[in-house]
């Protein structure tokens, strides 16, 4: 039996979906299914949301918009995919990087260690799906200490008083931090709807809005509109309603926009999601949990308890005492049973780009412990019972 890592859901709504955009609404680039998707992802997470052409889109446009550029500084996770830091550094800014606690997410007191004057913003991840403790984190952020050393360098700046914390919730639509969703959690949020992630556009990112007061989340989304647009105050839809053409440019802004052909897809998964979609990745999850909680060398992720539930993304396996080499070496078994596993993440300081920019792996020996012998599993919709057995037996197999 032969077992992918990952692979899409193109079901029959989705293929209804993405064949209505093409031969009814008679529009593929930002139109009625874009902003249909934008409403179905507020439904869930109770904020103004823009859809964008990529999670890394997104985020540069939330670090612009509040202004950062060259010699400001923002915090990122250690263990994190790469695009979490060059989302700063593709604007100017510099990333430092902080260690992470034992559930890969970032550590309040950790990040409260590595914070400057010239720390503008925080981009906290929850990896594979679990969030992050954003209590603790607006926590550090929010006391008197941190505010009186930020320095604001504009009139958005001043109004928050802080560094901005901007939530990478790629892995998480869907999850739940104190019964409030992904999405609502941070000043700003964005979720990737890439190819791989719960929800797909193909490629695809979106931006919540969830900033205090005295924020008009509203305001900032139609500025937002246009600034993910060049800056420009009509789509191109908006532009071809009748006698409509006349636009103003506002501000120097991205190109970064999300095509209705795109969200066509996205919108057909997510009217199912709460219904069928996530159900099924649970029940992966549980499957998966069932089949290694009796073993000794088998740490499972976190899945679910009082605070947090998760959004079950990635099934990060850890396999306790193991050391990067004899991960490999399991993996290599895995694969040679069919079986598809990836490893999540390579930590960016054993990067190319990011030691060459002078960060050292030794700097973080939490995020290389839980590196060297973590192992993802498969999970998908479509995924059968019988795969997430042969999967589960070929790790059991494969075990030290």
């Amino acid at each position: 039996m032969s077992i992918p890592f990952c692979l899409p859901l193109i079901d029959d709504d989705v293929i209804a979906e993405v064949n209505d955009c093409l031969t009814n609404t008679g529009w593929l680039t930002t139109g009625p299914k874009v902003r249909e998707l934008e409403t179905e992802i507020g439904k869930r997470s109770g904020t103004s949301v823009l859809c964008v052409n990529s999670w890394t889109s997104g985020a540069m446009l939330m670090l612009r918009w509040f202004g950062i550029g060259p010699g400001d500084e923002v915090v990122v996770p250690a263990y994190t995919y790469s695009a979490t830091a060059l989302c700063a550094l593709n604007i100017g800014a510099k990333v430092a990087m902080v260690d992470v606690g034992a559930d890969f997410n970032m550590d309040a007191e950790k990040l409260r260690a590595v914070l400057t004057p010239r720390t503008k913003a925080v981009i906290p991840v929850d990896i594979g799906g679990w969030p992050c403790d954003y209590d603790a984190l607006k926590a550090v952020l929010e006391s008197e200490d941190i505010k009186t050393m930020f320095q604001p360098a504009n009139a958005r700046q001043e109004q928050l008083g802080r560094p901005l914390l901007l939530a990478d919730a790629a892995h998480s639509l869907g999850a739940t931090y104190k019964n409030r969703p992904s999405g609502a959690l941070a000043d700003a949020t964005v979720f990737s709807l890439h190819s791989v992630k719960n929800v797909t556009t193909g490629e695809g990112g979106a931006v919540c809005l969830a900033l205090p007061h005295p924020f008009d989340n509203l305001a900032e989304y139609q500025f937002l509109k246009s600034f993910a647009l060049n800056g420009q105050t009509k789509s191109a839809f908006e532009k071809n309603q009748p006698g409509a053409w006349r636009y103003d440019i506002i501000d120097q802004g991205l190109k970064v926009n999300m095509p209705d052909i795109c969200a066509a897809i996205g919108l057909a998964q997510i009217r199912k999601y709460e219904s069928e979609l996530l159900p099924d990745r649970r029940r992966i999850f549980e499957q998966y949990n069932a089949a290694f909680s009796q073993k000794d060398w088998a740490v499972l992720p976190p899945y679910g308890n009082d605070v947090c539930s998760s959004s079950c993304h990635l099934y990060m396996l850890r396999i306790a005492h193991a050391t990067e080499a004899q991960r490999d070496a399991m993996i290599q078994k895995i694969a040679e049973a069919g079986v598809g596993v990836n490893v999540h993440y390579i930590p960016m300081a054993m990067l190319t780009l990011f030691k060459n920019l002078g960060y050292r792996m030794e700097d973080y020996p939490q995020t290389y412990s839980l590196y060297a012998n973590e192992i993802t599993l498969p999970v998908y919709n479509g995924l059968t019972v019988e795969q997430v057995d042969a999967v589960a037996q070929a790790v059991i197999a494969s075990a030290p």
